[in-house]
């Protein structure tokens, strides 16, 4: 393997708080040396100006959608880990609610097959290294049987089989079994990840209750839907004292909810997604389907809630959340369309340039919440950018300007409203160990 000399890269390590500009070598999948100046290097070594450019750790996402099986038309595996790599993402975890769902110990099977072999990945134009190597493939195991909310899987099993943790992706509203669930899951020491909604009180809602929601003539839906579920849920965990996640944040009552249950000691973990720290319900007045997520983008209180939250780590990262659907799927009325939106090859470059180029987050608190905070989530370990650790990294350019469009997009679908549109920030280049 060619050892490679990245000269005067930013280092942006949220493993051991560093920000700093200096030289790496790294050679045979380590990082051999971290100086300000590097000169005594292999004779083969691959030498690269990367003055400007960004090293950061792998990305870490917790949660994204595949349509492979059941949905090939949407993503196949295959282009879903394609994405991600495209992203900078070193490690991918997928929901199961697939068709079938993951809940049983053939499909994690099937599934992490595929995702280890599958179809060789293909360089990217313009960044011919981009995929050499497939990021590593979690795998999330259904709750309950085919994600419906009514009888536990066979958790252990799941366990076994290997899956990262344990969430159905839907809002489980049953809570005396949402309580059975997190007393047998103590034992199994597995994260388990919940998202909290009231489908009663959302009702038709589309869109987050408020003013936006009576100007653009939308259904509302109430933030009593999730906030009153996170409440439910916070009682639990204070009776089982099981460790959970919670998914999806979307609220600024849900932000202060998790800050006082953490203000307690209780064993929780909050995670929100990129598109609710960039948008609010503002946005909507375009009324592109795209825009129509669950839970639905917040009213701009929510949103200064949310990136508060996460630079101060009351949420503790930022997810994906990503949702292909085809092109007949979304092309339909505001309210009609299913909820969700792609994002594994969007999220870095659009949150750099809306966060941390205006200096609202430092790139330690961004790169804090897309990679080494999602590891914590996950249980998982993450190296720093030190010698002698194994490089899972990401070679970012946050001045490259691109267009979003099928020729440039690794996922097959392209539901995103930033469809068309010139993007500042691309990925170089990952290593995955």
């Amino acid at each position: 393997m060619t050892s490679e000399l990245l000269q005067q890269v930013r280092i942006v390590d949220p493993v051991s708080g560093t920000d700093q500009v200096a030289d790496v070598l790294i050679d045979d999948g380590y990082i051999q040396s971290v100086a300000n100046s590097i000169s005594d290097v292999p004779e083969d070594t691959l030498v690269q100006d990367c003055s400007g450019l960004v090293l950061g750790t792998g990305l870490i996402d917790l949660y994204s959608h595949s349509g492979e099986p059941g949905f090939e038309e949407r993503e196949t595996l295959c282009s879903l880990l394609k994405a991600a790599a495209a992203g900078g993402f070193t490690r991918i975890s997928i929901l199961p609610d697939t068709s079938p769902a993951v809940d049983n110990p053939a499909v994690v099977a099937q599934l992490l097959e595929l995702g280890r072999w599958g179809e060789k990945s293909t360089p990217l134009p313009h960044h011919p290294t981009t995929l050499s190597q497939k990021p590593h493939l979690n795998i999330w195991g259904a709750i309950t049987l085919d994600v419906a909310g009514k009888q536990m899987t066979e958790l252990a099993d799941l366990a076994v089989a290997g899956v990262v943790g344990f969430a159905d992706g839907q809002p489980l509203e049953n809570t005396a079994l949402v309580r059975r669930v997190l007393e047998y899951l103590q034992p199994l020491g597995k994260p388990v990840a919940l998202w909290c909604c009231d489908r009663q009180l959302r009702s038709n809602g589309v869109m987050r209750e408020g003013p936006d929601s009576l100007r653009f003539g939308l259904p509302g839906n109430p933030a009593a839907s999730e906030t009153s579920a996170i409440a439910a849920l916070i009682e639990l965990v204070a009776a089982t004292g099981t460790p959970v996640h919670i998914m999806r944040v979307s609220t600024a009552r849900s932000v202060e909810l998790i800050a006082s249950a953490k203000s307690q000691g209780l064993p929780i973990t909050a995670s929100t997604t990129w598109m609710h720290v960039l948008l609010d319900t503002e946005s909507l007045k375009s009324y592109n389907p795209n825009l129509n997520l669950d839970p639905p983008l917040g009213n701009p209180s929510d949103l200064l809630a949310l990136r508060q939250a996460v630079r101060t780590g009351i949420i503790d990262a930022i997810a994906i959340d990503h949702a292909p659907y085809t092109y007949e799927e979304k092309t339909v009325a505001f309210a009609e369309a299913p909820p969700g939106a792609i994002g594994l090859e969007l999220a870095l470059p659009l949150l750099w340039q809306h966060l941390v180029e205006t200096g609202e987050f430092s790139a330690l608190q961004l790169w804090q919440a897309l990679s080494s905070r999602p590891a914590e989530c996950l249980k998982q370990n993450l190296s720093a950018i030190v010698p002698g650790q194994k490089a899972e990294l990401t070679l970012f350019d946050p001045q490259q300007s691109w267009k979003v469009d099928r020729q440039n997009l690794r996922t097959l679908s392209q539901n995103t409203p930033w469809l068309g549109q010139q993007l500042t920030g691309r990925v170089v280049k990952i290593w995955i160990p």
